[in-house]
């Protein structure tokens, strides 16, 4: 069942993150700036966001809509929003080193996969 739920979930997050995100390309054409990226992820960190606290403090989400919300449509919306919500988690648990080293070990190694797999597909 979960599966399903957090299948459902990515089908509509990713639905909705071509939407904005085109609809951002569009009001802001020819930038030279992925502002529909950007946006995509912050709207997606202030929703995990707002959603967390009312699962922590209101307990209004049970267990399976936080499957739907949370790795479903937030995840296929944008997995930004589970990286930061992870971070801030450490963060409140006082573990400022996990924070950084995530920070940097996602960004950094991130980037280099992506450079890595990009030269590797490119050699002729």
């Amino acid at each position: 069942m979960q599966i399903l739920l957090v299948g459902a979930g990515g089908f509509i997050g990713s639905a909705l993150r071509y939407t904005v995100s085109g609809l951002v390309h569009r009001a802001v054409p020819f930038s030279g700036f992925p502002y529909g990226t950007l946006v995509v992820n912050l709207v997606g960190c202030l929703a995990i966001g707002l959603l967390a606290g009312l699962a922590e403090s209101r307990q209004v989400i049970g267990p399976e809509l936080r499957v739907f919300l949370f790795l479903g449509l937030l995840g296929g919306f944008t997995t930004f929003s589970t990286f930061a919500y992870e971070g801030v988690e450490l963060f409140r648990d006082g573990e400022f080193a996990k924070v950084l080293a995530s920070v940097m070990v996602h960004v950094l190694v991130g980037f280099m996969a992506v450079w890595l797999g990009h030269a590797i597909t490119s050699v002729r």
